[in-house]
């Protein structure tokens, strides 16, 4: 948790905060592709890869 607040502060400090929205996505993503591994609809998401 401690991660995600100094790069909170960073981005503040910064003023990245248009990165914000990119990492939210980016680790939306990644949740996904993990989730999806061992299902049974994994060939239909990694089709939109």
């Amino acid at each position: 948790m401690s991660f995600i607040r100094e790069l909170w502060a960073f981005l503040r400090v910064r003023k990245k905060l248009w990165l914000a929205p990119i990492i939210f996505v980016m680790v939306l993503f990644g949740a996904l592709l993990i989730a999806a591994q061992g299902s049974v609809v994994a060939p239909f998401i990694y089709t939109l890869f």
